[in-house]
Formats: structure tokens, sequence, C-alpha cells
């Protein structure tokens, strides 16, 4: 039986917070980046996504991306300011390699419980695309159940929240469960999905409620929290425009988290692909990696000047 948000939420919700982390300083050093391994029959045209933002708080202070064999690349901004990296594999072996020093805030993600949402019509005119649906997000299709769920929810950040706990309380985080076909109605009709379907869900749950949301991805170590036993991995969330600004929300973990470091943002994972190939290719390795800085890690980006 579906409940309504007041069913669920019997009292006030109060954020939640990192626990057992400390801050020491307002910024600290992570080093982030991944590696591709690819094997390709014939010159294959492919674009990456793989670079952090140079918009967001997230600053970097170092960066390098390799390519074996080496090969020409080319950098251009898209229509959400997503760097993309143009390249052509060659025929048979070959990798890619980013790497990066980012200095990030040492707080978790920002929390504005008492923010409201402005109406439709008061909307900044850039912020209406992320109020329609998408591929992967058709807010069309979940409106009349969105709003039965969570009609009578806080207007603005309790709203929001209050689909982050649901998804986060309704769908189970199943590995290996989602394809590159599933969408938000997916994950809502089975209750199932990995970090990027949660992220769609929210995104999809907050458009029908009339609040302009869009998909983000990028890298997030596990700095003060309890290390999952698993590869690491890219991460997505999702972002809300309340009172002016963009706000990160996570139905995945529904926690605060230290050190998010944007690579793409979107209506969907249509416009975040980690890499888009344009040929017969095949992806042999990835690894990902997000962690604070050691000394060796500093060493090794000043060698590599």
């Amino acid at each position: 039986m579906t409940q309504t948000y007041s069913q669920i939420h019997s009292t006030s919700h109060s954020p939640p917070v990192v626990e057992g982390y400390a801050p020491q300083n307002d910024t600290m050093l992570i080093r982030v980046g991944s590696e591709f391994a690819y094997s390709s029959r014939g010159e294959t045209p492919a674009l990456l996504q793989v670079e952090s933002r140079q918009d967001t708080d997230a600053k970097i202070v170092r960066e390098i991306l390799t390519t074996t064999p080496q090969v020409q690349t080319h950098t251009y901004l898209d229509l959400y300011d997503n760097r993309n990296r143009r390249l052509i594999l060659p025929n048979g072996q070959s990798t890619f390699r980013y790497d990066a020093l980012v200095e990030i805030s040492s707080y978790p993600d920002i929390q504005m419980p008492n923010l409201t949402q402005a109406l439709v019509q008061d909307l900044p005119d850039e912020t209406l695309h992320f109020t329609l649906a998408s591929r992967y997000c058709q807010s069309d299709l979940i409106s009349d159940d969105a709003w039965k769920l969570f009609a009578d929810a806080p207007l603005g950040w309790g709203r929001v929240q209050a689909v982050c706990d649901w998804a986060h309380d309704n769908v189970a985080y199943v590995s290996g469960c989602s394809t590159p076909e599933t969408t938000a109605m997916d994950v809502y009709n089975l209750r199932q999905g990995i970090c990027r379907d949660f992220a769609h869900i929210g995104v999809t749950l907050c458009r029908a409620l009339n609040i302009p949301a869009r998909y983000c991805f990028g890298y997030m170590p596990d700095i003060g929290v309890i290390v999952p036993p698993v590869a690491m991995d890219f991460h997505a969330w999702f972002e809300v425009f309340l009172e002016g600004r963009w706000y990160a929300f996570d139905a995945r973990h529904n926690k605060p988290r230290i050190g998010r470091v944007p690579i793409a943002r979107g209506r969907d994972a249509v416009d975040c692909a980690m890499v888009t190939t344009y040929g017969n290719c095949t992806l042999e390795r990835m690894t990902v990696w997000a962690d604070e800085a050691t000394p060796e890690d500093l060493a090794h980006f000043e060698y590599s000047k």
C-alpha cells in the first residue's frame, strides 16, 4: 500500500549528519581519477567525460590525462559546461588515464532545511529546462503518484528530503541490476537500482513536483564513513534549485557526504556518459580512485610536472 509523507514521518525530519568525523581545517586535498582500457577493431572515435568540472567548489590543483598509445585529443564544453574530450581510439589495445589533485571543503554537503521553493512562474528561465521530462526521467508518467506521496510534505527542502527518504527506504541497492535502458519508471516499479537509478528517481519525483532537478555524476571519496568492501566507482547524485542556487542531494546514501567532485551535469545520464564510442570496441577494464591525498600522491604530481 502506498504511504504518504505524513504517514512515513510522524515527527519533523532532522537533517542527517556525518558521524565520527571532525574537520581539522576548512579544506583538504583528495586524489581522484580513473583509467579505462579498451580493445578496438579499427580506429574508433570516442568522447570522454572523466575530467572534473572547472566551475565547482572542488578546485583542481593539478591534473593529468594520458593515453597509451599517445593520440591527439580535443576538449570542448557542451551545453551544460561539462568538459568533453574527443579522441580516436587506435586499432587494438589502448588505455586512457585521468589523475587529479583536488582541493575540497572538509565539511559535509550544505544543509539548508528551511529553504522553500519558488512558484513555477517565478523560476529563472534557465531552470525551466530541468522541470521537464527526459529520456530516463519520465516525470510526466509519475506525476500522479508523486503528488499522492508528497503533497503534504513541507515545500522546498523538506519536500526534496522527503523524496530522498522515500527512495532510500523503498528502493533496494542491488549491484548489477540495472542496464543502460533502465529508466526511473523501471526503478519505481521494480524498487531496485544502483546509484544512477537513485539519482534518476530523485530527479524524476522532484520534477513531477515542479522542483527543478538535474542529474550529476563524479568522484566521491569515502571520507567520514565506513569504507564499503567493494572497489571504488563513480557516483551519481542529483541537484535541485532552491532560493537562487543548486544544492546536492543523494537518495542512495541519504546523508551529507564530504568530497563530491562533479564531472558532469545534465537532464539525466544521457548527458553524462563517462565514455561514448562510435565503433566496434570493448571495455576491458575500468578503475576509479577517490581518496584523501597522501604525501606519496603529492610527490607523484610534483614529479609529473
